[in-house]
């Protein structure tokens, strides 16, 4: 009984994770796609219209949308190729590969996207049978169906918001970032073999994988977002967050650019510490506050609770305060040990360079400069988008459609 029970309770744990969501969401649309289909179709066995819904049902309503019309426009295409050639020449090997070759172009020129295949897979299956008009729209029918149990199913049962599982993946890319910049600190007074640097290396270029993936989780909130009724704010939620990564993503190459400097550093100086007592302090606390800083503003930038934002703006103001002082204070005393002992000062000056960047990157200022850029560039690119329906929208409101401003 346990062995029965211990799957269910995981798949209980994991009911908010993409992949369960998806798993339970297409098998339901394509079994009421087939019950639909054995009404309306005179197919014994109408498989296509679940293999539709299968295949459009995503996680999020967009991506829906998109792959329904796709997948229709697909069928349709690779129909009516199908219905020229049987009229002009019966199926052959040559028949067979030419009309594959039409059916692929034309789901390229006709801009079908990932379904460029099921163009041709349509024309072939339509061609191989006797009664190729019945079977045609027959299978352009159960195309229809389960695209349409596809996009109904996805309206009145609306899938997830991932705007909440995008955050977390931020927040725990920077809680990776947070402790790589705190392993850095820890080891900035004493004697680092070469390989131990090398290994926070590594560690720093690993973060490129998970940038991606928190990359991937973005467009799925990205796209949980477009067109979905429960959400009145997407945009913002979409900028808020891209922004975020975007910021997060400099910052994971410039630590990067930064440990491959302490490891040139650590293969100097192999008999002694990386930095003098004094100067290790210095930048042990400037790390230290660089590391929560990162993870505060992962915090202020996914937190959609206003007392929790206030709370990380202010503590990211204050840490980035005293990163600044640590900063000049590790400056100026790298800079008097430069000049009485004047070994890797290039090193030296890369490091508080990249340190620069990294609090360029995390200045709110700067951060509300990009962000109101960033919906600006984002309305005007709706707006040329959909610029008939932009006029109608304002004819409605009684403004000028051309531009102008009213007397």
């Amino acid at each position: 009984m346990a062995d029965v029970l211990d799957p269910l309770a995981e798949l209980v744990k994991r009911r908010h994770d993409p992949v369960v969501v998806q798993t339970v969401r297409s098998t339901a649309a394509a079994a009421i796609a087939y019950v639909v289909a054995l009404k309306l179709s005179k197919e014994p066995a109408p498989l296509t219209a679940p293999l539709t819904a299968l295949l459009v049902v995503q996680v999020t309503l967009y991506a829906t949308l998109t792959r329904s019309l796709q997948r229709v426009q697909a069928v349709v295409v690779g129909v009516l190729i199908a219905i020229g050639f049987s009229l002009l020449v019966g199926l052959t090997w040559w028949s067979l590969a030419l009309i594959i070759l039409a059916a692929q172009s034309a789901g390229y020129l006709t801009r079908v996207g990932d379904w460029v295949q099921e163009v041709a897979i349509s024309a072939m299956l339509v061609l191989g049978v006797t009664q190729v008009t019945t079977y045609a729209w027959d299978r352009v029918l159960e195309t229809l169906i389960g695209a349409g149990v596809g996009m109904a199913f996805n309206f009145f049962l609306a899938p997830p918001v991932w705007v909440e599982t995008a955050g977390q993946s931020i927040e725990d890319l920077a809680r990776r970032m947070r402790q790589l910049m705190l392993h850095i600190a820890e080891e900035l007074g004493s004697q680092v073999a070469v390989d131990r640097a090398a290994a926070r290396l590594h560690e720093a270029r690993r973060l490129d994988h998970d940038i991606a993936q928190v990359d991937a989780a973005l467009r799925q909130a990205e796209d949980s977002v477009r067109l979905n009724p429960r959400v009145k704010e997407g945009l913002l939620y979409r900028v808020v967050l891209r922004t975020g990564l975007d910021t997060l993503e400099i910052c994971t190459v410039i630590l990067r650019v930064m440990t491959r400097s302490l490891t040139d550093l650590a293969k100097k100086r192999t008999e002694e510490p990386l930095f003098p007592p004094e100067v290790a302090e210095a930048l042990t606390g400037l790390f230290t506050h660089l590391a929560a800083a990162v993870e505060s503003f992962a915090v202020l930038v996914t937190t959609q609770v206003t007392a929790n934002a206030e709370e990380a703006e202010s503590r990211l103001a204050s840490e980035l305060v005293k990163a600044h002082a640590s900063r000049d204070r590790a400056a100026d005393l790298l800079l008097y040990r430069v000049q009485e002992h004047p070994r890797q000062w290039q090193l030296h000056g890369a490091l508080l360079a990249e340190i620069d960047r990294i609090l360029d990157e995390l200045d709110m200022e700067q951060r509300s400069m990009r962000l109101m850029e960033e919906l600006d560039r984002s309305t005007r690119e709706k707006r040329e988008r959909f610029r008939t329906l932009h006029r109608i929208q304002r004819w409605v409101r009684g403004e000028p459609t051309d531009g102008s401003t009213m007397t």
